[in-house]
């Protein structure tokens, strides 16, 4: 019943209390993003979603137009305090995880859940071992269990695992958790970067 209708009645109530502060944020980020370097305001990626689906996920573009992709070995995105590719505005958006903020018109259009597994880049689709593969039985989220509990301190595997695990595990009280845990590493900007 929560994961089939509630979570997404409050995955669309939530969206529509928060439209107006996205529109206050994609003015000012906006700004500044086109005062420091002209580029578009959003950077678009391909995730994979609910279903193995693939859809465009919406972010704040943080890195430099046309920056190389960059990848650790294990498939994850690098990462680091001192990333040359990183914008200065976009280095505050990325420890302050305000670039993530766009993905509410995500939620919106039904892709993804305020909480939920982590989107995985779509070329990975044919990449996830059998007990990975659960992890797309849900829509993603903005943040989600691995995120607020490991952030980016957990190889690829691990968070597709622990992504799994979640995805047959849903319940109103693990998201409440969830919620306010995201907050607290939020704010203590706890495993913020994969390469030191």
């Amino acid at each position: 019943m929560y994961q089939n209708y509630i979570k997404r009645f409050f995955d669309v109530a939530i969206c529509i209390i928060a439209l107006p502060f996205f529109f206050c944020f994609y003015i000012v980020l906006g700004f500044l993003i086109k005062l420091e370097d002209k580029g578009p305001i959003f950077y678009k990626a391909s995730r994979i979603g609910k279903n193995k689906k693939i859809f465009e996920m919406y972010k704040f573009r943080s890195m430099k137009v046309n920056a190389p992709k960059l990848l650790n070995e294990d498939g994850s995105t690098y990462n680091s305090t001192d990333d040359p590719r990183v914008t200065k505005i976009g280095k505050f958006m990325r420890e302050s995880s305000l670039d993530e903020i766009p993905q509410i018109l995500n939620v919106f259009k039904g892709e993804m859940s305020i909480i939920g597994p982590r989107a995985s880049m779509s070329g990975a689709l044919n990449n996830f071992k059998e007990d990975e593969i659960d992890k797309m039985k849900v829509r993603p989220g903005i943040t989600g269990y691995t995120q607020a509990y490991y952030r980016n301190g957990l190889t690829n595997r691990e968070k597709r695992l622990k992504d799994a695990w979640y995805a047959n595990n849903i319940s109103f009280f693990l998201d409440v958790k969830i919620l306010l845990k995201t907050v607290l590493t939020v704010l203590k900007k706890d495993g913020l970067y994969t390469n030191k």
